[in-house]
């Protein structure tokens, strides 16, 4: 049986990795800084364990990781300055999962730091959104972390290829496509493309940009 610990296991993103590991048989950590802010994930004898910790303390990562095939990082804030926040979670996965043994990271990313097909990351495009540019580029420096680290952990960025389709009904698939503005896809739709990469990874050491079928 595949077993995975996420990180931010509360969010949105987070809890649609949850139910589509419950729906494949998985045993899942599910990681939150503050459990009492989610008394409905685990605790209920199914295959979810609730668990507290930080993402950005190595310590903690390696302490929670340990014993599991794979991790996932959902993870955000808005009361870290993202600069500080993506940076140091992405340091302390690497550090952790490779001192506990775990050879498989799929993160969840922002359509921002996808290439359009002329090859321009999103975020630069003319008229592309800038209101949480400081955010986007918070989430590139913890790209720049993945991409430069020497690291035996084979990691993976899934991102939206433009934005998540917070009302649509999901369509249980999705496409690889270059980064798409107008491009949507619902958080459980995303999460199949997660579960995909750690049950059969075919992609390493890259940013994913995933949309509906």
């Amino acid at each position: 049986m595949t077993s995975i610990v996420v990180f931010g296991a509360g969010g949105r993103a987070g809890r649609a990795v949850l139910a589509e590991a419950a729906g494949r048989g998985w045993e899942v950590t599910a990681v939150v800084r503050d459990p009492a802010r989610h008394p409905d994930l685990g605790g209920d004898g199914g295959s979810v364990t609730l668990a507290t910790g930080d993402v950005t303390d190595p310590d903690a990562v390696a302490r929670l990781a340990a014993g599991h095939d794979a991790a996932v990082h959902a993870a955000a804030t808005l009361t870290v300055p993202a600069a500080e926040f993506f940076p140091a979670a992405a340091s302390a996965l690497l550090t952790g999962l490779a001192r506990a043994r775990v050879p498989r990271l799929v993160a969840v990313g922002l359509a921002s730091q996808l290439p359009d097909v002329t090859g321009t990351p999103l975020m630069d495009a003319p008229g592309y959104p800038s209101d949480h540019r400081d955010f986007m580029l918070g989430h590139g420096a913890g790209m720049d972390v993945f991409r430069t680290a020497e690291t035996a952990v084979d990691w993976l960025v899934v991102a939206p290829a433009g934005d998540f389709d917070h009302g649509g009904t999901p369509a249980g698939g999705y496409r690889i496509v270059p980064g798409d503005a107008a491009a949507r896809i619902t958080y459980a739709d995303l999460a199949v493309a997660v579960a995909d990469e750690i049950e059969r990874p075919r992609h390493h050491r890259l940013l994913l940009g995933v949309t509906a079928p």
